[in-house]
C-alpha cells in the first residue's frame, strides 16, 4: 500500500468551498461513487442536497480524500487541519502561489502537509473512473469501465483535452499534478500503476523534477508489462542558441529529454492525438511491437501513401519473404504485384475466407500488420460491405499471434462505436495515417537497461575555462590520444620550444571560445618562421598536425541540470553546426550503446565506408567518449569537455581540439 491510496482511490470525500464543491459533488454523483460525499461549510446547512458540516472537525472520521476550493491563503491552514487529523491527502485546486511571484508560500503549504500527500497547488484534481471518485470540479469526457489507462499531466487544460477524446481509448484515470509540491511525477505515476486495472500512462511532461526516481518508475511499468508514453514540452528554449560551446547549443531544446526517455524505455511523441494512438496500442498489446512491419490495402494510391508517410518516421517494409509470396500468388493471382506495402486489389472484396487467407499470410511473415481500412460514414452510407475485411483482420491476428492494426487514414472515417467493438475483439484501431505511424513508431521504443540510472544532477556553480593547452593536458591524463604539442606566452616562444615537432604544425592562439571564428588557428604549416601574432591571444600553442584523417566527429559531455551528464556526439568540425547531425546520450552508457546511437547520424554512411570512401574507427571514438565519460562522472568539478574535432582515421583517433570549463 502506498501512501497516495486512499487519495486515489477513496471511500469516502470531502469537499471544502462552496461553488467548487457543488461541481465535485455534482460529477461523484453522475459517475455512481458508492462512499459518501461531505460537504465542509461553516454557514452552509447543505451543498447540493447534502448534509454539510461546519468544520473539518465534525466530519465523521477522517476523509481519504478531499477537494480543497478556497483561496490560497486558507488552504494552508486546512491543509493542517487534515494532517493532524489523519486525513489520506487533498487536492489543492487554488492558484496564485510561487508560479504568480508568491514567494514562500508554496514552503508553507509543503511544511503543513508533512507526511499527508497533496495534489498541487493549482491543481484541476483527480478521476477514478473505475470506483467513480471524482475530486474534479468540473465536465470531463470519461466513463465507468472495468479496467484502462492513466493520464497524467502537469497542464490541467492538456490533460482537460485528453479526457475529451472519441478515439476509443479507456480512461481508468485523470490526474494532475499542478506545481507538484509534494507529489510529484514519478510518484503519481507510481501509484497509477500499481492499480492492476491500469494497463498503461500518459504523461504530459514539463518538467522532470526527480530523473532517477523516474527511470525506476520507467523500469517498473516495463516489469509490469505496462507502456509508458509521453509528450515532453519546452523544447525550444532560447538558451540553446546562446551557449559558448557547440555542444550546448547543438544538445539544447529537447535533445537531453528525448535521450533519456529513449534510454528508460519511455515512448515518446509530439502531439496529444498520437499519445492516444499509441496508448490504444500499449492497452491492447502492452509495449511489446516489432519493428517487421507489413501495409496491407486495396488500393495502389494507399499504399504508395503508406510508403511515403513512413519514411521520415524511420519505418521501412521488409520484402515479401519467397513462401508468403507463393502463398498470396494462390489467392490473388498473376495481376496483383506481390509487394509490401501490399495493393491486394478489389478481386477478393466481400469474400471473407479469401480476404482472411491473404490477411493471414501476410501477417504471419512479420512482427505487426498495418490494415487501412475507412469505412463509409454511416449517417449516408452503408458500410456493411466492409465487415468481411474487418472480421478478416480479427481473423489474421487471432490465427498468428501477430499484431493487426487496422487504420483509418482519416481520423473521422472509422467512428468511436467501431473501435470499441474492435477493441472487444482483441485488435487495435489506430486513427489518422500519419498520426498512426508516429504511434508505431513510438511504440517501438526498447525497454531501457535494468538498472540503469542517470548521474546525480548537480546544482549551478561558477566555472572558469581551461586553455587549451591545459585541456589537452587533462585529455591525455584521461588516456585520450593528443597530438605532440608546445605552449607559449609568446609567439617567439613556442616558435623557439617547437624545434623538436615535426612538420606540418598547427599553431593556435589561446584564449578564445572558437578559435576559427577570430583568426586565431593555422593549419599547414611547413615552417613556423615569420607568422604574424595573433591579436588578443593569451599564449600560443604549437601542435603536429593529425594526417591520415577519414571524419571529423564532435564528441561533447556537458552537466545538465536534470539528467546529470549529457554525451553529444556528431559530424564535427567548423560546420557542426550547419550539420547539425548529432546524437545525445545520457550517461553512464557504454561503448556498445554509444556506437548505436551513431549509426542514428544522417551521415553515418560517410563514415562506414561509403560508395568505397574509407571506414573511420568510430570504435575509437566510442572509447574516448567512454573514457571521458567515466573521467567527468568521478570529477564534479568538471563542468564541461568538448572536443571539436576528433580527427578519426582508420585506425584510431585523435582530439586536436579542447574546450573544458570546470569549477
Amino acid at each position: 500500500m502506498t501512501r497516495l491510496d486512499r487519495l486515489l482511490r477513496p471511500r469516502h470525500i470531502a469537499v471544502l468551498g462552496a461553488g467548487w464543491a457543488l461541481n465535485v459533488i455534482e460529477q461523484c454523483r453522475k459517475m455512481g461513487f458508492a462512499g459518501p460525499v461531505w460537504p465542509v461549510h461553516p454557514t452552509k446547512a447543505e451543498i447540493g442536497g447534502l448534509k454539510a458540516y461546519a468544520s473539518l472537525a465534525d466530519l465523521p472520521e477522517p476523509p481519504d480524500a478531499t477537494f480543497i476550493g478556497v483561496n490560497r491563503f486558507a488552504t494552508l491552514d486546512l491543509v493542517a487541519e487534515l494532517a493532524a487529523m489523519g486525513a489520506g491527502g487533498a487536492i489543492c485546486f487554488a492558484s496564485g502561489w510561487e508560479e504568480a511571484g508568491e514567494a514562500g508560500l508554496q514552503e508553507k503549504l509543503v511544511a503543513a502537509a508533512g507526511d499527508m500527500p497533496i495534489l498541487g497547488p493549482n491543481c484541476y484534481g483527480v478521476i477514478n473512473y473505475l470506483d467513480g471518485a471524482l475530486l474534479w470540479p468540473d465536465q470531463h469526457g470519461g466513463i465507468r469501465l472495468d479496467k484502462g489507462v492513466a493520464l497524467v499531466s502537469q497542464s490541467s487544460n492538456i490533460v482537460i483535452n485528453l479526457g475529451m477524446q472519441a478515439r476509443g481509448l479507456p480512461v481508468a484515470y485523470v490526474a494532475c499534478l499542478g506545481n507538484a509540491a509534494v507529489v510529484g511525477l514519478a510518484e503519481l505515476t507510481g501509484a497509477l500503476l500499481d492499480d492492476p486495472r491500469v494497463t498503461a500512462v500518459g504523461l504530459y511532461i514539463e518538467g522532470i523534477d526527480d530523473a532517477p526516481a523516474f527511470a525506476a518508475l520507467a523500469e517498473k511499468a516495463r516489469a509490469m508489462g505496462k507502456g509508458v508514453v509521453a509528450i515532453k514540452s519546452g523544447k525550444t528554449e532560447l538558451s540553446r542558441t546562446a551557449a559558448a560551446s557547440h555542444t550546448a547549443s547543438l544538445a539544447g531544446g529537447g535533445a537531453a529529454s528525448s535521450a533519456f526517455l529513449r534510454q528508460i524505455g519511455v515512448a515518446e511523441v509530439n502531439s496529444p492525438s498520437e499519445l492516444i494512438e499509441t496508448l490504444k496500442i500499449f492497452h491492447v498489446h502492452g509495449p511489446q511491437i516489432g519493428t517487421r512491419l507489413c501495409s496491407l490495402s486495396c488500393s495502389g494510391g494507399e499504399a504508395g501513401l503508406v510508403a511515403d508517410l513512413a519514411a521520415p518516421f524511420g519505418i521501412d517494409f521488409p520484402p515479401v519473404p519467397e513462401a508468403t509470396r507463393a502463398r498470396l500468388f494462390e489467392t490473388l493471382g498473376p495481376i496483383v504485384a506481390i509487394a509490401n506495402p501490399l495493393d491486394y486489389h478489389t478481386f477478393i472484396w466481400g469474400d471473407g475466407p479469401k480476404t482472411t487467407e491473404v490477411f493471414t499470410a501476410m501477417l504471419e511473415a512479420y512482427d505487426a500488420g498495418i490494415y487501412i481500412i475507412d469505412t463509409p460514414r454511416a449517417d449516408r452510407c452503408d458500410p456493411s460491405g466492409y465487415q468481411p475485411a474487418l472480421d478478416a483482420i480479427v481473423a489474421a491476428q487471432k490465427a498468428t499471434g501477430k499484431i493487426a492494426l487496422p487504420v483509418a487514414s482519416m481520423a473521422e472515417n472509422f467512428g468511436e462505436a467501431r473501435v470499441k467493438a474492435m477493441m472487444e475483439q482483441g485488435v487495435c484501431t489506430l486513427l489518422g495515417l500519419e498520426t498512426a505511424l508516429a504511434a508505431v513508431r513510438a511504440a517501438q521504443v526498447p525497454a531501457g537497461v535494468a538498472g540503469w540510472r542517470p548521474a546525480a544532477a548537480l546544482p549551478p556553480r561558477e566555472t572558469r575555462m581551461l586553455s587549451e593547452a591545459e585541456g589537452k593536458a587533462l585529455l591525455a591524463t584521461a588516456g585520450v590520444p593528443v597530438p605532440r604539442a608546445v605552449t607559449g606566452a609568446t609567439l617567439a616562444e613556442v616558435v623557439a620550444a617547437a624545434k623538436g615537432l615535426t612538420a606540418p604544425f598547427a599553431l593556435k592562439g589561446l584564449g578564445f571560445a572558437h578559435k576559427t571564428e577570430a583568426g586565431a588557428v593555422r593549419l599547414g604549416l611547413t615552417s613556423l618562421e615569420g607568422q604574424a601574432e595573433m591579436p588578443g591571444a593569451s599564449g600560443y600553442l604549437v601542435e603536429e598536425m593529425v594526417t591520415g584523417t577519414v571524419a571529423e566527429i564532435l564528441l561533447g559531455l556537458r552537466r545538465d541540470p536534470v539528467y546529470g551528464v549529457t554525451l553529444t556526439l556528431g559530424m564535427g568540425g567548423v560546420t557542426a553546426e550547419v550539420l547539425a547531425d548529432t546524437v545525445t546520450l545520457i550517461l553512464p552508457a557504454t561503448e556498445a550503446e554509444i556506437l548505436a546511437a551513431l549509426r542514428r547520424l544522417r551521415l553515418w554512411p560517410l563514415l562506414d565506408g561509403y560508395r568505397g570512401r574509407p571506414k573511420a574507427d568510430m570504435a575509437a571514438v566510442a572509447s574516448i567518449a567512454v573514457r571521458l565519460g567515466s573521467r567527468m562522472l568521478a570529477d564534479d568539478s568538471l563542468e564541461e569537455i568538448e572536443i571539436n574535432p576528433v580527427l578519426v582515421r582508420e585506425s584510431g583517433a585523435v582530439a586536436v581540439d579542447a574546450l573544458i570549463r570546470k569549477v
